[in-house]
């Protein structure tokens, strides 16, 4: 398939699922979905365009949070970045562990540093953290406070 059919594959197959298409440069795209959606659209980009899972990001703005899922299709050398917002305080989503492993690992660092619940996800222990750090203290949310007075945080958290 080329950039151009993949992209209308994509828009029409998931009509009712995009929110937005943001046509970023020749190599990059954008796709807001429902979050809801998330499993349905992974999937298809995943196994049937073959496209592989990059990594995830995610980002606390101030209305809502946002997951950005990248995903390479080499063939055609095109970076997809599916975009979810999940709307603050209910902050869940389904796991992509269960359709492929590599998102595994991010979905657990998400989880500890934001505090987004991956529903399904097998595994959502801490990854990075002290085992000292309390529960429900977020390092990369807006509103975290410093929880510890005795620390030093000039070289991450």
């Amino acid at each position: 398939m080329t950039r151009e059919e993949v992209l209308c594959d994509l828009r029409k197959k998931f009509k009712d699922d995009i929110i937005e298409v943001l046509d970023k440069s020749p190599k990059r795209v954008y796709i807001e979905i429902k979050p809801e959606s998330i499993i349905q659209v992974a999937s298809y980009i995943f196994k049937d365009l073959k496209a592989r899972f990059n990594t995830a990001s995610g980002v606390d703005t101030r209305y809502h949070m946002e997951i950005l899922y990248h995903f390479l299709i080499e063939d055609i050398n095109l970076l997809i970045s599916l975009r979810v917002k999940l709307q603050k305080p209910k902050l869940e989503i389904d796991s992509l562990s269960t359709i492929f492993e590599g998102a595994n690992w991010i979905e657990r660092e998400i989880h500890e540093i934001l505090g987004i619940n991956f529903k399904g996800h097998p595994d959502l222990r801490r990854l990075l953290l002290p085992d000292d750090w309390p529960d429900g203290v977020y390092p990369l949310r807006r509103d975290y406070k410093e929880w510890d007075k005795n620390a030093i945080r000039d070289r991450g958290v």
